[in-house]
């Protein structure tokens, strides 16, 4: 399996369809570095294609799930798009937007994976990883966790998905007042406003769980698994009629699959059913 210096890619047992991917600088409370944007994709990219991978969870080496995008790396972004060429600020703000664009496209590589992404969050989720949980399809943490959307605190508007992806799941209220306090808030309240569905009285036992979780979506139709993903995620954007119209023509071409008479089949003979690869 292909190494990398900011993650970890751990499949949970030999033979199942779960893998686990950790962000790995512990040290660094697992902040978001260069190497972490052009890292991420590519493994995304490495495991939506890899027909034994049905699940994927996302974890934090270390007492923090993420502190936030490396401030170093803004530091770099600034840096490169300073206005050199010509003293040419017009070009420099192209290059500029050019590299905020990058880092979006690595943190909306989890919507763009096909597989379903579960993330268990402990300790800190900061700025950057908000960015990332809200992201992915199903969310867990621990007691101990907290958040903050917390760019405005750093003179930047938050610009990796948290805006655009926040408010469809907590409410534009409660997104509002987060982005524009950055304040710290609790696991509790992530429940309470929906930004987590279960909170968990210690990583081992939100792992464990979350284990159990994706090994029973990791058993069923591939291809049923990544519909859901897909029109849900499409159907953001859509009018319920759009959306009803949009499912129609999904379920028109994969319903022709061996998949649903192999479940019905399943069902009536009592068994585990058996999908083909993805």
């Amino acid at each position: 399996m292909e190494k990398y210096r900011t993650l970890e890619i751990v499949q949970e047992t030999p033979y199942s369809h779960v893998f686990r991917v950790y962000l790995n600088l512990p040290s660094l409370r697992n902040a978001l570095s260069a190497d972490f944007f052009s890292e991420f994709p590519k493994a995304l990219f490495i495991l939506d294609e890899n027909p034994q991978v049905s699940v994927i969870v996302l974890s934090g080496h270390g007492d923090h799930f993420c502190s936030g995008i490396d401030l170093k790396t803004v530091n770099s972004l600034l840096s490169t798009s300073s206005p050199t060429e010509y003293n040419d600020r017009g070009r420099a703000a192209e290059r500029l937007r050019r590299s905020i664009k990058g880092l979006q496209d690595a943190i909306t590589a989890l919507e763009r994976c096909r597989k379903p992404i579960i993330v268990g969050i402990q300790g800190g989720c900061i700025g950057g990883g908000i960015d990332l949980v809200t992201a992915c399809d199903i969310r867990y943490c621990t007691e101990d966790a907290f958040f903050s959307v917390k760019e405005v605190d750093l003179a930047i508007t938050a610009d990796l998905g948290t805006l655009q992806r926040l408010p469809g799941i907590v409410g534009y209220g409660n997104a509002v007042e987060l982005a524009l306090t950055g304040r710290r808030f609790s696991a509790l309240e992530a429940k309470s406003m929906g930004l987590v569905s279960t909170v968990f009285r210690s990583k081992t036992e939100m792992d464990e769980r979350i284990r159990a979780i994706a090994e029973g979506i990791a058993a069923k139709s591939p291809l049923a698994v990544l519909g859901t993903k897909a029109v849900l995620l499409r159907s953001r954007e859509l009018t319920v009629d759009q959306g009803l119209d949009y499912v129609a023509t999904w379920n028109s071409a994969m319903l022709l699959s061996d998949d649903l008479p192999e479940a019905v089949s399943a069902h009536i003979q009592k068994r585990k059913p058996i999908f083909a690869k993805l």
